[in-house]
């Protein structure tokens, strides 16, 4: 018997290239403790689905879009100096969260599944789901290749960073930006309350084995593969659910690594 059957092949391509555009990102965001962040905006994520039922266009644009507005927003947000960064991120995370269900209860017509957007339908990716994660993917290896250093410098200092000629806010911004991209569509993969295990897990794990921040993104590469590999082949073989399964073995993965001394 296959591992995998046929009808799993575009879960399975899916899944791994959000693992693979997941971890980069991941990377920066539990070095910076930006977890937080990661789940305003998964939170935002569900308000793009009510607008898309609403306005009767498609989910997953829609649910890019705003994400990245609200990704603009909470950037813009992050300079008045009045409110704190932890206090801005609850706000936003459960306004949009509240203001997203609210959304969908006025829309008396519309019957959706809201377990497939909470814990997520990875089943349901199709071709032009693939072809933005590759997109994503493309943009992110350009914007890592380009500042790489640029980034290491923001995250150890980003006073000094400044002040060594690094467009500081332009980089963060860009990097704000992408990471939105890829939760919105991480959310029919693993859902909007397991998309920000899947970011963070795997390169936490990572971090337990690199001594390096090279080492560390590919390893965190590596354990964010094989736990949707084996969270999907699960899901398949004990008929679990799949988002769940592969934060799961993410989680299975850390813990293990847990013990281990950070070298």
């Amino acid at each position: 018997m296959a591992w995998f059957p046929e009808f799993m092949t575009l879960a399975l391509i899916g899944g791994l290239g959000l693992a693979l555009i997941a971890a980069p990102l991941g990377v920066f965001v539990v070095w910076q403790r930006q977890s937080y962040f990661g789940a305003t905006l998964a939170h935002s994520a569900l308000l793009g689905v009510s607008i898309g039922l609403f306005l009767e266009t498609n989910l997953t644009l829609t649910v890019v879009v705003v994400s990245l507005l609200i990704a603009w927003a909470i950037f813009q947000l992050s300079h008045y100096k009045q409110l704190s960064s932890d206090t801005l991120l609850g706000i936003l995370a459960h306004s949009s969260l509240a203001f997203g269900l609210i959304i969908i209860s006025l829309q008396d017509s519309v019957q959706i599944d809201l377990m497939s957007y909470l814990f997520g339908d990875i089943l349901s990716i199709n071709t032009t789901d693939l072809g933005l994660i590759a997109l994503i993917g493309v943009l992110i290896f350009f914007f890592y290749r380009k500042h790489w250093q640029d980034l290491l410098n923001i995250t150890l200092n980003p006073e000094l960073a400044h002040v060594e000629g690094v467009a500081v806010k332009k980089v963060q911004l860009q990097f704000i930006l992408l990471l939105a991209l890829m939760i919105a569509l991480s959310m029919k993969i693993v859902g909007v309350l397991l998309v920000t295990s899947l970011l963070i897990i795997p390169a936490a794990a990572a971090r337990r084995l690199a001594n390096t921040p090279e080492k560390m993104l590919w390893i965190s590469l590596v354990l964010a593969s094989l736990s949707v590999l084996i969270g999907l082949w699960l899901s398949y073989v004990a008929d679990l659910p799949t988002g769940p399964a592969i934060v799961m073995v993410a989680t299975l993965f850390f813990l293990l690594l847990l013990t281990k001394k950070a070298p």
